[in-house]
């Protein structure tokens, strides 16, 4: 690294991660970008629609995909994770694990391997909705769009027919982990936020109970390229759902769980109130919640929503989620806290509005200090962008991004 040279690294390559590293080469900086899933894009890239726009996420990050193939400042790891910093703010020196992907850059996304793959796995990028083979896309628009490996799917003596099938010697299933050293200036880290396990919430009984989903399952189920291209229908027999029951704050402030507000429940909620009533206008939605909470100017959104015709609003918490004994059907049993009398409702189907648990929440990186909570704590030549720093909506990521890029600008100017 020359003295010139202003490097930073950008941990983590979702929304805030994609935002802070452009911005930041685009001044002239070099970026590097460790994510640790197969593509880039994070969470945003499971979601149906974002706020503000309610727009198909893609709209946003096709932009800064081009930015960054049109960029040679930024480099990018996929499948890589930093496992350890040390160093101080100007001269940083930082450990990266490269994890093999099993497929090189000869990959033209035919899916002819993919054809012939005698095995299959749960589809995370679905939440286990559906299967893909082993050797799988990630998501049609993937960037980059390559296909990679799930070795612990293949079956131990399995022929690999995928290795005959490329014909462009793509696939090399020799490929092993790596490690690198790399020296840099300063660091955004912007490792983002996933659901909060709900098999945890003993009494909303997600994973003992049929058609108890969470807000990103149904995200991926009202999306086009999601399980069910996109038709909304309860997982257990594919029925178009008639009655849903949204249960908020489903592990958020809660001292047992997630002691604070994950911000975007509530809106998160309304939004997929309105992708029901979109394909099933007559449906039936009852969001219980303890407070509604929609920030600024979401609050005309909210009112938009709670207008509808057979959308009901229930303040209280959710005692019992439980399966009806004669069909798939939920029972969800609740105290409205402004009647008072106790609800015992029969539905469709359940959605638990899960929180936003910051990646630090179980698994820290050595050489970043976190708050107790699990969000990243700044310090000098070390910022927080997005999700990392406090649970926040794709637009505030974005801005907030912008921030840390320019702090770690100067950090560089500074040494």
């Amino acid at each position: 690294m020359s003295a010139e040279t202003n490097r930073i690294l950008v941990i983590g390559g979702g929304f805030s991660g994609l935002t802070a590293g452009i911005e930041a080469a685009e001044t002239g900086a070099e970026v590097i970008i460790v994510e640790k899933n197969p593509y880039l894009g994070g969470r945003v890239t499971q979601l149906n629609k974002y706020f503000p726009k309610i727009c198909p996420p893609m709209c946003g990050l096709e932009i800064n995909f081009r930015r960054i193939k049109v960029n040679p400042a930024v480099t990018f790891y996929t499948m890589a994770e930093v496992t350890s910093i040390s160093g101080g703010p100007g001269d940083y020196t930082v450990t990266i694990k490269l994890n093999p992907r099993y497929v090189n850059e000869n990959c033209t996304a035919c899916n002819a391997c993919a054809e012939v793959c005698p095995a299959e796995r749960d589809n995370d990028f679905n939440f286990g909705l559906n299967k893909t083979k082993a050797i799988y896309l990630p998501f049609e628009q993937a960037f980059p769009l390559r296909y990679v490996i799930d070795r612990t799917a293949c079956p131990k003596d399995c022929a690999a027919p995928c290795v005959d099938a490329c014909k462009y010697n793509a696939i090399d299933l020799n490929m092993q982990p790596q490690t690198i050293e790399i020296k840099v200036n300063s660091i955004i880290v912007a490792t983002g936020w996933k659901p909060y396990d709900a098999s945890k919430i003993d009494n909303l009984g997600f994973g003992k109970v049929k058609n108890v989903i969470t807000n990103m399952m149904l995200e991926r189920l009202a999306s086009k390229n999601g399980p069910t291209q996109g038709q909304i229908l309860r997982p257990s027999d594919g029925k178009p759902v008639e009655s849903v029951a949204f249960v908020q704050c489903a592990g958020s402030r809660d001292e047992n769980h997630l002691p604070f507000c994950s911000y975007i429940c509530c809106l998160a909620s309304l939004k997929h109130t309105l992708y029901i009533k979109e394909q099933n206008p007559d449906a039936e939605v009852t969001i219980f919640y303890i407070d509604i909470r929609t920030p600024g100017r979401y609050e005309k959104f909210f009112n938009q929503v709670k207008e509808q015709t057979g959308v009901n609003l229930i303040k209280g918490k959710v005692a019992e989620v439980q399966q009806d004994k004669d069909s798939d059907d939920v029972i969800v049993t609740a105290e409205d806290m402004l009647s008072g009398e106790k609800i015992r409702k029969k539905v469709d189907m359940v959605v638990l509005a899960t929180g936003m648990q910051p990646e630090g929440f179980e698994i820290k990186i050595p050489g970043l200090k976190y708050a107790i909570d699990g969000f990243v704590v700044d310090s000098d030549g070390l910022y927080s962008a997005g999700c990392a720093k406090a649970p926040m909506d794709v637009a505030g990521c974005g801005k907030d991004a912008t921030a840390a890029a320019l702090k770690a600008i100067q950090t560089g100017v500074r040494r």
